[in-house]
This record gives C-alpha cells, sequence and structure tokens, in this order.
C-alpha cells in the first residue's frame, strides 16, 4: 500500500470521492482550511505557525512542534499565523492495515507537545516510510498498555472503556488551553463519558494511577514549567495567567512540584523533582 502526499483537495474534504479509501493521504497545507470525515482517522503535524482545530463537543489549538492522532468524530483545521502542517489520513481499514490492528479495533487516540521524532519520520518518508510506521507503531503501543486496566468483559469493551477516557483527557486539555484558571468539572466529564463521578474517578485513578483533578494539575504544573523556562514573561504575570491568588502562592506551588524555585529553573539548574 502506498503513500500519496497530496495538497488539500478544492472542496476542503480530504475524504473527497477522488481519494482512495485504501490507502494513506499525506496532506501538506499552508493557508487553506481542511476537514476530515468523521469515519476518517487523521495525524496533524504542525511544522510552525498554529492550527485552530473545532469538533464537536471541542475547540482547541496546536501550535508548532506539537501533533495530534484524531479519532473523534468530524474535525476541521484552520490554519492561522502562517501555519505550515501536515495530516496524514485514510480510512479506518487504512490505518487498521498499518497499524496491524483487527478488524473490530480503530486507533487510539493522543496528543504530544513534541514531535520531533515523527517530523524526521516524515522528512525521511517522501521514498521510504518505515521510520513515520515505526514511530506511529510505537506510539500506538504505549496507549495500548493501558488497555489491560480498563475494566470490560471483552478486549472490545476495555477498547471502548479507554477511547472515552481519552477523550475525555482531550477535553480536559481543552478547557485548560481556553482557561489556564479551569477546574475540574468531574459531573460534566461524567456526563459526556456516560458514567457516574464516583464511578469515573475510579476508573480514572485505576486506568491513570491519578483522578481527573490530579491529572489537570500535572498539566497545569507542565504549563507553570513551560511558562518559566521557555518564555520571558515575569513571574508575576505566570502568576496571574494560571489563577494563582498571589505569586507567593505561584512560588511555592512550583517548589512543590520541581523542588526548585521558579528563579532557579530560569538559570537552567536541575531539578530534584522529575518535571
Amino acid at each position: 500500500m502506498s503513500l500519496h502526499p497530496r495538497t488539500p483537495p478544492p472542496s476542503g474534504w480530504a475524504s473527497s470521492p477522488s481519494l482512495s479509501t485504501d490507502e494513506w493521504h499525506l496532506i501538506e497545507g499552508t493557508a487553506s482550511p481542511l476537514n476530515i470525515a468523521p469515519e476518517w482517522p487523521s495525524l496533524w503535524i504542525v511544522a510552525h505557525g498554529t492550527l485552530a482545530m473545532q469538533a464537536r463537543d471541542s475547540e482547541w489549538s496546536l501550535g508548532a512542534g506539537e501533533a495530534q492522532l484524531w479519532r473523534g468524530g468530524a474535525v476541521l483545521a484552520r490554519p492561522v499565523q502562517d501555519a505550515r502542517w501536515f495530516c496524514l489520513t485514510g480510512d479506518l481499514r487504512a490505518w487498521q492495515r498499518e497499524l496491524t490492528l483487527a478488524r473490530d479495533e480503530e486507533p487510539l487516540p493522543w496528543r504530544a507537545d513534541d514531535c520531533h521524532a515523527l517530523a524526521q519520520a516524515l522528512d525521511a518518508m517522501r521514498g521510504h516510510r518505515t521510520a513515520l510506521h515505526e514511530v506511529l507503531f510505537e506510539r500506538q503501543q504505549e496507549i495500548a498498555a493501558y488497555l489491560p486496566r480498563c475494566r470490560g468483559r471483552t478486549a472490545r469493551h476495555r477498547r471502548q472503556t479507554l477511547l472515552r477516557l481519552l477523550h475525555l483527557h482531550h477535553l480536559m486539555r481543552c478547557h485548560l488551553d481556553t482557561d489556564d484558571e479551569a477546574m475540574v468539572d468531574v459531573a460534566w466529564l461524567a456526563e459526556r463519558a456516560h458514567y457516574s463521578s464516583g464511578h469515573l474517578i475510579r476508573l480514572h485513578r485505576d486506568v491513570f494511577g491519578e483522578t481527573p483533578g490530579e491529572y489537570v494539575s500535572r498539566l497545569r504544573d507542565q504549563r507553570a514549567w513551560h511558562l518559566v523556562r521557555e518564555t520571558d514573561l515575569p513571574v508575576v504575570a505566570i502568576t496571574h495567567k494560571l489563577g494563582f491568588e498571589s505569586q507567593s502562592a505561584f512560588c511555592r506551588a512550583f517548589k512543590h512540584a520541581f523542588g526548585m524555585t521558579a528563579t532557579q529553573a530560569r538559570r537552567g539548574e536541575d531539578s530534584v523533582c522529575a518535571a
């Protein structure tokens, strides 16, 4: 099965009748928006700029260096800020063959902040795509490692459970992207997964080793680390951006999370705790 590099179709839909449903298609875009139909999984990789993403129940953005494998229904991508991006897509059968999935399985979604390995694989795959296949297969295996912890009488049921939880992770991250001060509404999340709040908390802890609230706190810690280490924002500005009531409260939380002060982090000192 060959992979065909393409530009966005004039219709804006990757799953147009002119594209084969038996193959992966690599679409390289700049200024044109692109829709992907519900039945087509898609991998998005942003080289530079930003992609504004929109699905049925969420909106988010992917920045330079980020990648996401999407399997949550139809999705629309609109490039902003002189974006250059790639979309690898095809129907479910193509993904099942490429990733060695069973007929009733579908690729597990994920999002990564560092897609250098994928970008390198893209550069290498023009005539040889083994590198890309290996990177995607490895990522699928990492996510699939959570399957044995999921509840369900059959492998299919356990996979459906993991897909629900991964979509909740996506929704929580979307809220943080929009509002750094966002709090976890467990009841809202549970309703979308068709669980009770208590069941969702227990299930999430069993599968990922943390509650939804702890997951969001960890994402917020990662964002604090990024803002301190990778930007020139004053600490007081970061304090307000992340919703802390005072600079001292932020500094205490930062030191508790990373074993060093924000000043030490900016100097590039080694962390006592894992970031």
